[in-house]
């Protein structure tokens, strides 16, 4: 009964004449805000599930391609090849907040570019931030996930 989503049977047996036996099946389940259709609320968690996974989308995606920057740099890279300046052009934009922060480590035509590092941190805890606001705004059970995922 401590499970929020069991289900009981409960049987009535009524004494007056005619004898009578009634069973009904009481479903318990999370309790759902008042003046919230259940539909209302399985949309708005659907929405918040499908938010959570298109921000890590876009991390993963924003971390790859930062992820090919700094090993591009660290091979030395020709900047002027197209897939080389295809990803320079994509990630300059990203890294730029971040590029006075530490000054890059050159040997050679190998560039470590510390500050790109510092910026895959810094999106990672900004993504994570955002799923964090959203959880605490509108809080998923691990129940819900699973739903979803069915």
């Amino acid at each position: 009964m401590n499970d929020p989503d069991t289900t009981q049977e409960v049987t009535t047996i009524h004494e007056q004449a005619p004898q009578q036996v009634i069973t009904k099946t009481i479903r318990h389940s999370e309790p759902q805000a008042k003046g919230e259709a259940p539909q209302g609320v399985y949309e708005t968690k659907k929405t918040i599930i499908r938010f959570n996974q298109i921000i890590w989308y876009i991390l993963g995606l924003i971390e790859v391609l930062l992820l090919f920057r700094i090993i591009l740099k660290t091979l030395g890279a020709n900047p002027y090849s197209g897939f080389t300046s295809f990803i320079y052009t994509l990630t300059s934009p990203l890294a730029l907040p971040f590029s006075g922060i530490l000054q890059p480590s050159v040997t050679g035509n190998s560039i470590i570019e510390l500050s790109t590092i510092i910026a895959g941190i810094v999106y990672l805890f900004v993504a994570w931030g955002f799923i964090y606001l959203l959880d605490l705004i509108y809080p998923i059970t691990p129940k819900d996930v699973e739903a979803q995922a069915q």
